[in-house]
């Protein structure tokens, strides 16, 4: 099986779906000839024209707002928000537009969007090119919001995106983009060389959307973690030889709660991971429902680990979200709790 970056899965997904399907257009600003700023669209435009891979202003309310008409007419656009620190002015399109339509015409119409944004931090991108907002699109209904963590499942998960009916904000950690990243180390190691890529599948697959899967099993901790914290988390639980269950949630709406209360339920134990704040950051969502569905399981308190409460901090930036010393100590004094 063929060993790709992120990026190349990512580009892989819409050629595919570009190919099955003339309605999959694709844009956004510098995605059309120059190939996005971390070249996710590369070529695309040469192979499929300027008519289906395209240059849009500098403006993402005029760039969502135009797929969002684009979907209710029939088309199927995949757009890319350059940073998803960029997301602000197209909030209000994403909120009350894309995600209210099918309920706003009484199904009469529908909305196959994909807003594609790179998210969270480890390119040194400081206050406007590091934050993690999936908080914001889980609050909404009628969203979906993916997260992958490898590029076989970015693939998987895009191409099941882009055949949805209904808007999915795709989220993709840039930490992860260009090579492997083993948990410690704060840039993915370089030069990289194909057997540290993931395995990707040639053509046409997917990975269905809402449902998680475990990474590492074990039975005296939960770990809930997706996008980069999966990679932290499992060198959390090397380090500290801690018995730990790693599940990915790929999807954070749809949610597979039934996974994470198996898993609870068989480890009494939960930690939650994520790289944005902590304070109403979709962990607290998740401790939350871990209480409500396993209260007489737990043997301990659900804990979380997450970014500061801070604005994002440049020269601090590998203190600021979870590395693998700040997840081995929570899962140290959980399982001793």
């Amino acid at each position: 099986m063929p060993r790709k970056t992120m990026i190349e899965a990512v580009r892989e997904a819409m050629d595919v779906m570009m190919g099955r399907d003339d309605d999959v257009v694709v844009f956004g600003e510098d995605v059309g000839f120059f190939g996005g700023v971390f070249r996710a669209t590369q070529g695309l435009q040469a192979k499929y024209g300027k008519s289906r891979c395209f240059d849009a202003p500098i403006s993402e309310l005029g760039i969502v707002g135009a797929a969002v008409g684009m979907a209710a007419y029939g088309l199927r656009p995949c757009v890319e928000v350059q940073f998803a620190d960029y997301m602000y002015p197209a909030y209000d399109q994403i909120v009350s537009e894309a995600a209210r339509l099918r309920y706003r015409s009484n199904g009469q119409f529908s909305c196959p969007l994909v807003i594609r944004m790179p998210t969270g931090g480890g390119i040194f991108g400081g206050q406007t090119h590091s934050q993690s907002p999936e908080a914001l699109f889980t609050h909404v209904s009628g969203l979906k919001t993916v997260v992958p963590s490898n590029p076989s499942d970015a693939k998987g998960l895009l191409i099941s995106a882009i055949e949805d009916p209904d808007p999915v904000i795709f989220l993709e950690p840039k930490r992860l983009y260009n090579g492997p990243f083993d948990g410690h180390h704060e840039r993915p190691i370089t030069p990289w060389t194909k057997h540290e890529l993931g395995d990707v599948a040639d053509g046409y697959y997917t990975v269905p959307l809402g449902k998680s899967v475990v990474r590492r099993e074990g039975a005296a901790v939960t770990v809930l973690a997706y996008g980069t914290m999966v990679h932290v988390a499992m060198a959390a639980a090397a380090d500290t030889e801690v018995d730990a269950e790693i599940i990915d949630l790929r999807t954070l709406l749809p949610l597979d709660l039934e996974a994470i209360e198996a898993s609870v339920r068989k480890t009494g134990r939960c930690v939650v991971i994520h790289e944005a704040t902590l304070t109403s950051g979709f962990g607290a969502e998740l401790s939350a429902l871990v209480q409500e569905t396993c209260f007489y399981h737990l043997e301990a308190p659900i804990m979380r680990v997450a970014g500061w409460d801070t604005p994002y901090p440049h020269a601090q930036e590998w203190d600021y979200f979870p590395g693998p010393a700040r997840v081995g100590r929570a899962l140290l004094e959980t399982v001793e709790l």
